[in-house]
């Protein structure tokens, strides 16, 4: 069933967002109700461009290293992550990715998973345009049996056909799933090759063998530049994103008549050199503001548990959701995965002790993984060992039970290299995962143990 998109949005999308002209004097509101909405607005917005970097790399440039092939079309990484790849900051290292994008306009898709193994943890996370984890698909949330799952917009009102075990809706047109297989070694990598081969998407027209309906005008993807992302021009990006997102959600809409004001709306143009001067002044103070909340709330911010989720879960606090993207773009829910961590300096060696009974609580495993700062990349070493966890060979426990992990540039010894995390010699964070949190790690009762410098490490 075709679902008729809007004509401006048609033509938005029919042509480069910079051909289509603005209006000039496009608000006539005082500056300083035009620098608060400005404000409000690039927070908002934050998520949304974050995502979009990294959409543009994946969908639009067919000779980018990131490239996935286009809409609905898996791009599976059999091998854990290593400080070559760059396709997201903070990446874990004990599952490699599969990344697909869908565009649901025309109809909806179907994802098809087969039967994985019951001791082999998955995930298939599924985003929105918002960056909400909007559905759930894998070992906690559906379990490992082969099934099939639709995946439908926000103005589909088709039949479900027979075959299809849960419906997922989402807000926006364009969605997102990073999918994570558990990989146990270099030795496993058939076994996982073999589950990301068996994960299937067809558009609904193609699993009910039908005719297709006609397809949506193509996308033309603005390139991403990231100094127009901190600058006024966010807003020619949020524009071109909420075409996607029609129409807007029920706690939304007030605030998007309040965003026209300053030229917000989808598929408008946005041109800076036609808005007036004293206008243009105050959006770009509502930048320098927004800039300025958010670096604030990052500081104070020393968890990432609780700040990634659905819209349910979030709500409308769109800082933590920019938060949320500046940490680390798309972490899972909290019922999905604990995070925590820490920052440290790698001239430094440091132990983290685990108590006996205290390890971390986890239904499937748990990891710890080490980043370089500022860029939050996986730190290249000697030993390759960007991770370290409960399923790492020859981990050595303490006599009573417990864990001691050695973090630093300096090897701690050949006798305690087993459970050395290797790190550069400046800045890092570390960050520990446990996938399938138990209930003790979700509502803070188990707590992680501190980043302790041992005594005479320069």
């Amino acid at each position: 069933m075709l679902n008729k998109l809007p004509l401006s949005a048609l033509f938005a999308l029919a042509a480069p967002l910079c051909a289509v002209q603005p209006v000039s004097g496009q608000t006539a509101a005082p500056p300083a109700e035009v620098r608060a909405i400005a404000k409000e607005a690039y927070i908002y917005a934050f998520a949304m461009i974050e995502s979009y970097n990294t959409m543009y790399k994946q969908l639009a440039d067919p000779n980018g290293r990131e490239y996935v092939g286009g809409f609905g079309k898996f791009r599976h990484y059999s091998e854990a992550f290593t400080p070559d790849n760059r396709d997201i900051v903070t990446p874990n290292n004990d599952t490699p990715y599969s990344w697909a994008w869908l565009d649901l306009r025309a109809e909806p898709w179907v994802v098809s998973v087969p039967a994985v193994a019951d001791n082999r943890y998955y995930v298939q996370q599924w985003i929105d345009l918002f960056t909400h984890n909007f559905a759930y698909v894998g070992s906690r949330a559906t379990g490992n049996e082969a099934g099939s799952y639709l995946f439908a917009g926000p103005n589909w009102k088709g039949d479900v056909p027979p075959g299809i075990k849960q419906v997922f809706r989402s807000e926006t047109d364009i969605v997102l799933t990073l999918t994570r297989t558990a990989l146990n070694g270099p030795e496993d990598v058939a076994a996982v090759k073999a589950v990301q081969s068996g994960m299937k998407l067809q558009p609904l027209s193609g699993f009910m063998k039908t005719a297709a309906p006609p397809a949506a005008p193509a996308v033309s993807f603005p390139p991403y530049d990231v100094a127009k992302a901190r600058s006024h021009d966010f807003i020619s990006y949020l524009n071109f994103l909420l075409q996607f997102t029609q129409p807007p959600h029920p706690s939304e809409v007030e605030l998007m008549k309040r965003f026209a004001t300053v030229g917000i709306g989808p598929g408008l143009p946005f041109d800076a050199a036609k808005v007036p001067a004293a206008t243009l002044a105050a959006i770009d103070d509502g930048v320098v503001d927004a800039k300025a909340a958010l670096a604030e709330k990052s500081k104070v911010t020393l968890s990432s548990n609780g700040i990634f989720g659905s819209r349910a879960e979030l709500k409308s606090d769109y800082l933590t959701r920019a938060v949320a993207a500046e940490k680390g773009l798309y972490g899972n829910s909290l019922v999905e995965a604990w995070y925590g961590g820490y920052v440290g300096e790698g001239s430094k060696l440091s132990t983290v002790h685990f108590a006996p009974g205290q390890l971390p609580p986890a239904k499937f495993f748990w990891s710890m993984t080490l980043y370089t700062l500022p860029d939050r990349f996986l730190h290249a070493n000697p030993l390759k060992r960007y991770s370290i966890g409960d399923r790492t060979k020859g981990l050595k426990h303490d006599a009573d039970g417990g864990l001691t992990l050695y973090i630093g540039h300096a090897s701690p010894g050949a006798d305690k290299e087993s459970n050395w995390l290797p790190a550069p010699e400046g800045r890092y964070s570390a960050i520990g995962r446990i996938y399938g949190p138990s209930e003790a790690a979700m509502n803070g009762t188990w707590k992680l143990p501190p980043l302790t410098p041992v005594a005479g490490s320069k």
